[in-house]
C-alpha cells in the first residue's frame, strides 16, 4: 500500500470527523489534513481548535456541501494538488426534511449519505487527485441490530430497480422509521465501494462502522423521542452495557481502516454480530449478501443514474 501523507475528511468540523482529524495529526508521515465541510465559519473554528490541540499547521479548510453535486465538483475544480486517502465520514439522518427530494431527484438523507460521496470520488479520480485509498464511514444498522430494536434492511430482491427505490426514497412510505432508512442507505453504500473495489483495483476502497458511538451529531434529526434515547439516555446507559463507545474509539476505527493495509479492499467491517461495538469483523462473514458481487453491481448502476 501506498503511504499515506494526505487525507481528505468529509464532514471534519465536529464528531467523529475531527476526532479523526486530530488523531491523524498525531501519527507519523501525515503532512496533510484536508477538513471539506459546509460551514466555514464552523470548519475555521475547527481548524484553530485542532491546531491548538495537536501543534501542528496542517490543517487546510476545503468549503464542500456534500449534499450539494454542485458544490462537491466546485471544490474538487479548485484542487492543485491530489490527495493520497479520502475517509467519506458526512452523512446523518437527513436534516429536518430527509424524504424531500433534491434537485437530481435523490432523498436529502440519500444525498447527505451517498450520492455527494459518489460524485466526489468519481471526480477525484477522473482528475487523478486520489492516489491510495477510500475509506467510507459505514454503519453496524445496515446489517440490523436487534439489541438496539433496529432491524436488518428488508432488502426483497437487491435489485438495480430496488436501490433506485432506496436513493429517491419510494421505497419507504411517508411514516417510515428514519434508521429503517438509514439502515438501507448506509447497505447501499457499502455494495457501492465492493463495486468500486473491483473497478478500480489501484485504489483500496474500504468500507468502515465507528460503531455505536456517543458525542456525534448523527441522531440529532431523529424524531423527538428516538433522539433523546439514541443521544441522551442511550449515551448514558448503553456504553455500561457495552453497546456503546467514545467518539475517540470509534474515530481509531476510521484511522486504523485507512492506514492499516490488513483491512482489505472492497470489505465492510463493522463490530461483530450483534453488538454495535467491540473487535471489528468483515461483516459478509455475517451475511453473505454484502460479498454478493451482482447485487454490488446493481447497486452501483443504481446511484450512476443520479450521480451523472
Amino acid at each position: 500500500m501506498k503511504p499515506i501523507q494526505s487525507v481528505m475528511i468529509t464532514g471534519a468540523n465536529a464528531g467523529l470527523g475531527r476526532e479523526a482529524a486530530r488523531q491523524l495529526a498525531m501519527r507519523n508521515g501525515i503532512e496533510k489534513i484536508y477538513l471539506a465541510c459546509r460551514n466555514q465559519e464552523k470548519a475555521d473554528a475547527a481548524k484553530a481548535a485542532l491546531e491548538a490541540e495537536t501543534g501542528k499547521r496542517i490543517f487546510e479548510v476545503i468549503p464542500m456541501d456534500v449534499s450539494s453535486p454542485m458544490s462537491v465538483r466546485a471544490a474538487v475544480g479548485k484542487m492543485a494538488a491530489p490527495v493520497d486517502a479520502l475517509i467519506l465520514n458526512a452523512g446523518g439522518t437527513g436534516g429536518k426534511t430527509p424524504h424531500a427530494l433534491t434537485q437530481v431527484g435523490v432523498t436529502h438523507i440519500f444525498a447527505a449519505n451517498v450520492l455527494g460521496h459518489v460524485v466526489l470520488v468519481d471526480e477525484l479520480l477522473e482528475r487523478q487527485l486520489i492516489t491510495s485509498t477510500v475509506l467510507y464511514a459505514g454503519s453496524e444498522v445496515a446489517r440490523g441490530i436487534p439489541k438496539m430494536g433496529v432491524a436488518k434492511p428488508d432488502m426483497r430482491t437487491s435489485s438495480t430497480e430496488e436501490f433506485v427505490s432506496i436513493a429517491d426514497g419510494s421505497k419507504f412510505g411517508p411514516k417510515a422509521d428514519p434508521l429503517d432508512i438509514y439502515g438501507t442507505i448506509k447497505l447501499t453504500a457499502a455494495m457501492w465501494m465492493g463495486a468500486m473495489a473491483r473497478q478500480h483495483p489501484h485504489i483500496r476502497f474500504v468500507t468502515m462502522s465507528p460503531g455505536g458511538t456517543t458525542g456525534t451529531n448523527g441522531m440529532d434529526d431523529l424524531p423527538f423521542l428516538k433522539k433523546v434515547f439514541f443521544k441522551y439516555v442511550g449515551g448514558t446507559l448503553m456504553p455500561l452495557f457495552g453497546m456503546m463507545h467514545s467518539v475517540e474509539t470509534g474515530a481509531k476505527r476510521y484511522v486504523e481502516g485507512l492506514l492499516n493495509d490488513r483491512f482489505e479492499s472492497g470489505h465492510f467491517y463493522a463490530s461483530r454480530e450483534g453488538s454495535p461495538t467491540g473487535p471489528v469483523v468483515d461483516q459478509a462473514k455475517i451475511d453473505a449478501s454484502l460479498a454478493n458481487t451482482q447485487f454490488q453491481d446493481n447497486a452501483f448502476q443504481a446511484v450512476r443514474r443520479f450521480a451523472a
